[in-house]
């Protein structure tokens, strides 16, 4: 695929660090530079969705040349400069050949060949191509985001394959390799993982769980399959066991979004035992995180209140507010859940504080979902628990306005619970427009919780078929398609 398979030509090489670009960086730290970068982005109509880890790549010469978009975004931010004056490398030298001229159009078609995850030089180099590092750039012209869309819309092996790259195995290759000898794992297959759970949670953003579930397992078997072939040193074996437990938390999530808890609760409790081996609080306090969120959607809040405590006594000593901010917001859902309508309150009130003392170079980098938008929509979660139907169509509708446009998924979520607040708030029309506004998206989304919330909004609307616009919400929300 266009952003995995493009290597430098000079692959061996070790990064040298980008002593420019840290010098136009002053004395801002990474995040307050992101958030420069950011706001550059908005001046000229780009979306990026730069923070500390990518300046910091940036800087350590891992990212040798920006995507068109970063390139755009940068130039405007010190007019006048160069690429070189930046830092950075000739886009030749790093693609390995000359960019496509901008008059070789693609095929009328609109589709492209798609190269065998890890095969050399086989990507075809799009007009913007998504650089390998910034897995939530979001800019419009990438290929590799049709090709993402079409492989979890269409559920195409071929395609899904090539999407997750070296640990998109299909069920019955994982089975094979699992029983043959492993050679010892090095670098190389640590960093495949990690780029698979990228990858993975990418696609959940933009698409939902359910077309992705199935093929996600078998990566996991993969990946406890390399530990259990070993490695060559103690500093890989740790990567792949901190990978490999994040994949198991990213499974797990894609099993909980569609439906699936035990395969959800299963999943969890393989990453909580993985990082209590390795004596990995960030994976442990990750595992428990989403323990909590499981029990609460499984109906089992006092569980659900237990666990987010758990994940922050483990997660208090990791230097991140944001990660405390949603721990505390994991067990406001606990007490919603239990009508405890004090404990929530509470809980909410910590989460907000802590979310405004901002981001951190501790921050970890599953969080990177983790924004205003979401905090608005947890605690809408909250309110609409505790029955308070108009405060929690209040911060579903800031939910979804403020969501960041590549997590599709979420705006369709957002969007679904505000539909359901407002039916259940006795608002009919306004919540068959929310309605409509979700049907749109499903074209791009495959999510069962989506789609159950929907479903309940529908029953909620059918004694209001005479207010405006709920008869054209619910012909076409019986007529949609459902998820098998």
């Amino acid at each position: 695929m266009a952003s995995s398979t493009v290597t430098s030509s000079q692959p061996d090489r070790p990064p040298r660090p980008n002593l420019a670009f840290r010098q136009l960086r002053g004395r801002r730290s990474p995040a307050e530079f992101a958030a420069l970068v950011r706001r550059a982005a908005r001046e000229i109509g780009e979306r990026v969705s730069c923070d500390a880890r990518y300046v910091g790549r940036v800087e350590a010469g891992e990212i040798r040349c920006p995507n068109y978009a970063y390139e755009r975004v940068f130039l405007h931010m010190f007019p006048g400069r160069t690429l070189a004056d930046l830092g950075f490398a000739p886009r030749s030298s790093v693609r390995g050949r000359a960019a496509r001229p901008a008059g070789d159009a693609s095929p009328a078609s609109g589709t492209h060949p798609v190269p065998a995850a890890g095969e050399a030089g086989a990507a075809v180099e799009p007009r913007d191509t998504q650089d390998p590092q910034d897995p939530y750039d979001t800019h419009q012209n990438h290929e590799e985001s049709d090709v993402l869309r079409r492989a979890f819309m269409t559920g195409g092996g071929a395609t899904v394959a090539a999407a997750l790259g070296p640990f998109a195995l299909t069920n019955d290759a994982a089975a094979a390799r699992a029983d043959r000898p492993h050679r010892r794992a090095g670098s190389s297959e640590a960093s495949a993982l990690e780029e698979a759970v990228r990858r993975i949670r990418l696609l959940d953003d933009r698409h939902g769980a359910d077309g992705l579930y199935r093929r996600a397992a078998a990566p996991l078997r993969a990946a406890y399959a390399l530990l259990d072939a070993g490695a060559t040193r103690q500093t890989t074996t740790d990567r792949l066991h901190s990978g490999a437990g994040e994949l198991a938390i990213s499974v797990g999530w894609l099993a909980h979004d569609s439906g699936r808890f035990d395969d959800a609760r299963s999943h969890y409790a393989e990453a909580l035992a993985t990082a209590r081996m390795i004596a990995d609080p960030a994976l442990e306090a990750h595992a428990f995180c989403n323990t909590a969120f499981l029990a609460r959607d499984a109906g089992r809040p006092r569980e659900a209140v237990r666990a987010a405590q758990a994940a922050q006594r483990v997660g208090r000593g990791l230097g991140s507010a944001r990660l405390m901010s949603l721990l505390a917001l994991r067990e406001a859902g606990g007490w919603a859940g239990l009508a405890d309508r004090t404990g929530c309150e509470q809980a909410l009130a910590r989460a907000q504080a802590l979310f405004e003392r901002g981001r951190s170079d501790a921050d970890p980098e599953w969080m990177s979902f983790y924004g205003q938008a979401e905090l608005e929509g947890l605690e809408a979660q909250c309110w609409s628990m505790l029955g308070d139907w108009p405060r929690a169509a209040r911060h579903a509708r800031r939910a979804a306005r403020l969501q960041d446009p590549h997590f599709t998924r979420n705006i369709a979520l957002y969007t679904a619970e505000l539909a359901d607040d407002l039916a259940r708030g006795g608002r009919p029309d306004e919540a068959a427009q929310a309605g409509i506004r979700v049907l749109d998206l499903l074209d791009q989304v495959q999510s069962s919780r989506v789609h159950a919330i929907l479903a309940g909004t529908a029953r909620v609307l059918l004694p209001h078929r005479g207010a405006w616009g709920v008869s054209e919400f619910l012909e076409r929300h019986a007529s949609h398609p459902r998820i098998v």
